[in-house]
């Protein structure tokens, strides 16, 4: 027997989706939903369907993106012999927050975890090496997680870049 219209279990649904939304937030998040104006409602689902449509990685270091590149990357008073690798692209906020880094950035989306199922060849790992592989790169900082797949993926591509010639 369904307690609630098929609608609005559906929209709890998918919101149950998305990570760390367990189904008691779903719900309360789709009452919410149901309880905006129509035009509100509307607003939201086109700014879904925008950034869906919009947004893309950056073909140089793999950040999301609205441009042809990242703003980091096309800004010429960055250190582009810098590059911090970083797991996701919120870790790249983060560090911009601090304003301290003036570098430039590899977004791996992800680190290697055996345990659930994501390889080397599920992550931006092979587009860091051609990065590098050009030349013109003098130094990698590692900043990856300190946990277990953090240090894991870490240790993998220090390997990786060691051979370039790297300093990591």
């Amino acid at each position: 027997m369904l307690i609630f219209p098929a609608a609005l279990q559906n929209l709890s649904d998918q919101f149950a989706r998305l990570p760390g939304v367990g189904s008691k937030t779903a719900q309360r998040l789709a009452f919410h939903v149901l309880s905006l104006p129509i035009e509100d409602a509307e607003e939201f689902a086109a700014a879904i369907l925008e950034a869906k449509k919009q947004v893309h990685t950056c073909p140089c270091c793999q950040n999301l993106t609205d441009r042809e590149l990242c703003p980091i990357c096309d800004d010429d008073t960055r250190d582009k012999s810098v590059i911090c690798v970083v797991a996701d692209p919120k870790d790249v906020i983060a560090m911009e927050r601090s304003r301290e880094f003036q570098g430039v950035y590899h977004v791996l989306h992800g680190v290697i975890s055996p345990l659930n199922h994501v390889t080397q060849d599920d992550i931006r790992i092979k587009e860091l090496i051609d990065r590098v592989g050009k030349g013109d790169v003098e130094e990698v900082i590692m900043a990856t997680n300190p946990d277990t797949e953090g240090e894991a993926t870490a240790m993998y591509i220090s390997r990786l870049l060691r051979v370039l010639g790297v300093k990591v």
